[in-house]
Parts: C-alpha cells; sequence; structure tokens
C-alpha cells in the first residue's frame, strides 16, 4: 500500500502542461526514432540528452524517458512492413510479423506489436513499483560467473529448442561469435581480427549488421524474384483492433511467459534483444504446430515484443535501486542523473521521492499515451506499401544506407552493411538462419568478457560456475535446454516403454 500511496505522489508531480508537453513531444520523436533503422532509442536519447541538462531532472527523465517508449513501439512499424527491424530488438518480430504483411495481414501484425509492446511494458512497470525497494539485495549477488551464465542459457536455449537444422544452427551462430571477436579484446587489451583496417578497431556494430542482414538481403531477394510487397495496405480500423484485442485471452500463457523472460533479463540483465529471441523460442517450443510459426502466426509477433518490451522497461529497475545500469539506454539515464545532481542507488528513493515516483508514473501514462499515438499514427507509416516497389527499394536502401553512417559517422559501415547484406543473401538462399548470427554477434562479447572474468577470478576452475545457487541453477537450466532433444526423446521413449508395459 505504501507503493501504491507514492505512485500517487509520482502523478500529482506530472499532472502539469509542461511535463505532459514533454511527454508527448518524446513519445512522437521516440517513435520517428524507432522507425529509423539503425538509429535506435539509445542513439536517440543519446542525441537529445545534452538539450535536457538546462531542465529540472523530473522533466528531463520524463521527456527521454518517453523518447524510449516511442522508440520500444515504433520499431516495429519497418519491421513488419519492411522485414527492416528499426530495433535491434524487433529482429524476432520479423519472423512472423512480415509474413502476415505479405498475406495482407499488415493491420493485425502492427495491432498484436503494440499491443504485446503495452503489455510487456505494463507488467514490467508493475513490477518496478513494488520490487524497486526491495531489488538491491538480488542485484548486488550477480558477478562475471552469473552474466555468463544468463548468456549461456540464452545461447543453449537457440540451440536445443530451435526447430531449423541443429548443424546450420550452430554454424550461424559461430560466425557471429567469431564476428564479435573482431576489434580491441577488453580484457587484455590486443587487436583481434583487423587485419590491418584501422577501421575494424571499434569491431563490428551490431546494428550495421542487422540492417544488412535483413534489409538488404531483402532487397536482393525480391529483386531476383521481380516480386513486389503484397498484400492490403495497413489501416488500423477500430474493427481489426477489437478482433485482434478479442484473441489476447486466448494467448494469455505466451504474453504473461514472455512478460517473465523480460522481467527477468531485463533485471539481470540478459537484454531485450536475448528476451526478445527467447521468448520467440519458447513460445514456438511449446505451440502444438510449431513448424507452423514464420508463415505468419500471431504469436510470433506477441511473443517477442512481449518479452522485448518488458526487459527494456525492467532494464530501469536496476539503475535507479542500485545504479546499475540494465541496458545502454539505462546508461545513458544513468550519466543523465549524475549530471542533474542525482546519485542513483537505494538513497534515491528516501532523498528524492518525488523525483522516482515521478519517472516511475510516467511509465505507466507514457506507455497508454504512447499506445494512442501509434495506433493513430500508423496508418502514415502503413501507407507506404501502396507505392510500387520499384520506388520503395531504392528510398528502403538510402535509408539503410543513412542509418548505417548515422551509427558511427563512418563510411566505412556502409560498405560493411553492403557486404552483410550479401552475406544474408547467401544465408537466406543456402536456408541458413540469420537469427543465431545476430544473436551472437550481439552478445558474443560480453559472453566472453563474463566467462574470461569468472575464469581470472576462479584461477580456471570451471566448477566456479556451480559456486552458489544462483548461478548453478541458471547454469544447469542452461545445460538441460542445449541437451533438451536428446531429453524429450528420452523421456518420449520411457513413457511409451511405461505405457506398453501397463497396458
Amino acid at each position: 500500500m505504501e507503493a501504491l500511496g507514492l505512485l500517487m505522489l509520482g502523478f500529482k508531480a506530472l499532472m502539469t502542461w509542461k511535463i505532459l508537453a514533454l511527454m508527448l513531444v518524446g513519445l512522437v520523436l521516440g517513435i520517428f526514432v524507432g522507425v529509423l533503422p539503425g538509429l535506435g532509442g539509445p542513439n536517440g536519447v543519446a542525441i537529445l540528452l545534452p538539450l535536457t541538462f538546462s531542465m529540472d531532472p523530473t522533466s528531463a527523465i520524463v521527456m527521454l524517458s518517453c523518447l524510449y517508449w516511442g522508440a520500444l513501439f515504433g520499431g516495429a512499424i519497418t519491421s513488419i512492413l519492411f522485414n527492416i527491424p528499426g530495433e535491434a530488438w524487433s529482429v524476432a518480430t520479423t519472423f512472423d510479423g512480415y509474413p502476415m504483411a505479405q498475406q495482407g495481414r499488415a493491420a493485425e501484425a502492427l495491432t498484436a506489436a503494440f499491443t504485446s509492446s503495452f503489455i510487456g511494458s505494463l507488467i514490467a512497470v508493475m513490477m518496478i513499483t513494488f520490487l524497486a525497494p526491495r531489488i538491491a539485495d538480488f542485484a548486488l549477488k550477480f558477478g562475471p560467473p552469473e552474466f555468463f551464465a544468463v548468456y549461456l542459457l540464452t545461447f543453449c536455449s537457440f540451440v536445443g529448442l530451435g526447430k531449423e537444422a541443429r548443424q546450420k544452427i550452430v554454424i550461424s551462430m559461430a560466425l557471429g561469435l567469431l564476428l564479435a571477436g573482431v576489434g580491441m579484446d577488453t580484457v587484455s587489451g590486443q587487436l583481434r581480427l583487423t587485419f590491418g583496417f584501422t577501421e575494424l578497431l571499434r569491431g563490428v556494430n551490431f546494428l550495421v549488421a542487422v540492417i544488412g542482414l535483413f534489409g538488404i538481403s531483402e532487397i536482393l531477394v525480391t529483386m531476383e524474384e521481380r516480386l513486389a510487397l503484397q498484400g492490403h495496405p495497413a489501416s488500423l480500423s477500430f474493427k481489426v483492433v477489437w478482433q485482434v484485442w478479442k484473441t489476447l485471452p486466448r494467448y494469455w500463457v505466451t504474453l504473461l511467459r514472455s512478460s517473465a523472460i523480460g522481467c527477468w533479463l531485463g533485471i539481470t540483465p540478459g537484454g531485450a534483444i536475448a528476451a526478445s529471441f527467447m521468448g520467440y523460442n519458447l513460445a514456438k517450443r511449446f505451440d502444438k504446430n510449431p513448424e507452423s510459426f514464420g508463415t505468419g502466426r500471431i504469436e510470433g509477433v506477441f511473443a517477442p515484443e512481449t518479452a522485448a518490451h518488458a526487459a527494456g522497461t525492467s532494464a530501469l529497475l536496476p539503475m535507479l535501486a542500485l545504479g546499475i545500469p540494465g541496458s545502454g539506454t539505462a546508461a545513458i539515464l544513468l550519466g543523465g542523473l549524475m549530471v542533474w545532481g542525482l546519485n542513483p542507488g537505494p538513497l534515491l528513493f528516501v532523498e528524492h521521492k518525488e523525483f522516482v515516483w515521478g519517472t516511475i508514473a510516467s511509465m505507466y501514462l507514457g506507455n497508454v499515451i504512447g499506445l494512442i499515438i501509434v495506433m493513430c499514427t500508423v496508418p502514415f507509416f502503413a501507407a507506404v506499401l501502396r507505392v510500387p516497389f520499384s520506388a520503395v527499394a531504392p528510398m528502403i536502401v538510402v535509408s539503410c544506407a543513412i542509418g548505417a553512417y548515422a551509427i558511427q559517422n563512418a563510411m566505412f559501415d556502409v560498405w560493411l552493411m553492403l557486404g552483410f547484406g550479401v552475406l544474408g543473401y547467401v544465408f537466406k538462399k543456402l536456408d541458413y538462419p540469420l537469427a543465431p548470427l545476430t544473436l551472437a554477434l550481439v552478445l558474443g562479447s560480453r559472453a566472453e568478457d563474463a566467462f574470461r572474468l569468472s575464469m581470472i577470478g576462479a584461477g580456471g576452475d570451471l566448477r566456479v560456475f556451480w559456486s552458489n545457487w544462483l548461478v548453478g541453477s541458471i547454469a544447469t537450466l542452461a545445460l538441460v535446454l542445449l541437451f533438451w532433444p536428446v531429453i524429450g526423446m528420452a523421456i518420449e521413449r520411457a513413457t511409451s516403454t511405461f505405457s506398453s508395459k501397463t497396458a
């Protein structure tokens, strides 16, 4: 009850025209940022952060956090309409969202994406409301072994629960891990796999790879097959929205499971990207007809969007409670708090109650207003489906090139994007999955750093990953998921044998 009273205090602090206007500006800018490939929420927050230094902390954090919520919503638009993830965590949304758009169900897919995003964020904000004052003890238990166990769990779930050929998943993931090692080794400071190219000192940027693998490769495939964007323009009518909302109770297990995965990986932190892939794979694994995923199943939109947005929102919890950023955006906001003269951590909840609970209240209000805005503005973005593909393709390529260049202001990234586009085209023609590659590329360096720091601390003893109940349970679950096909076959065989004996 105390939390609810403090939350009402936060809502009271928001009820000014100035803050409501800043909230609206942040949401609109966020949707725009989320739609543009390569820009993304973290970059948008970083660009606008200097403009907030003259504001009071509450106004600044509200505008920046609402920009983040808007980017979360907007990232699904280009993913579904053009198979180009507007945000890194929208990659898994393309697996079924884009086929739905091709089938003329773009409005249904967009409604599902926005609604599940809202549900995932709302559940995460509710968790922040009630757990923020109590999270310190748990989060302080995480060290390098626990971080590596979380990353290992993500990789193992992809291999063990994936329906593609295991060898193709492993090859794709191995290539991603190899690319993740390019650049400077963060532990030893040595250069790796740069081959004398100074541009590779920074490594391979994940967003550059994603834009090429999914955006440029799709253009190449479509040009080869001489196809046009098929389907009806996505006009979000009340009828379509109501039809999707009526089906929500049918998928309550998927929504709750994905929300739980997202909240857990947001706090630990595993990240929104890992959460979206894991949410999608678990929905696919436990479905009665897993082979139909990738052909336009609405569950394939619900699961990753719910998990990703729950993770993206809950990542702010350790930042507020402990000063430990759970994501790139949280790290940028952490720097802003320090500039504004605030020290994140447990004392923040005591010394600056109005600020903390105003921020949490803005999460509720921002998500509601964001859902309304994106529902009303999506027809403007969906109208591009009416444009002939011959006119749209050059604009998409230019947009991808601008997005790739804007990430690090480097022309080399544009050429790298085109190279990844060719690689993605080859993978699609050979029927190799792209998702394991992208997952390994973004998490590979983090997993390597966590593993090496764990080994340094434990003197090379692998038993460190079972040194306490927390890391041990996560590592054991990872191994169970890795060998789940074998375990599942053994269970099925034992069950059939038992049934035949009792018959």
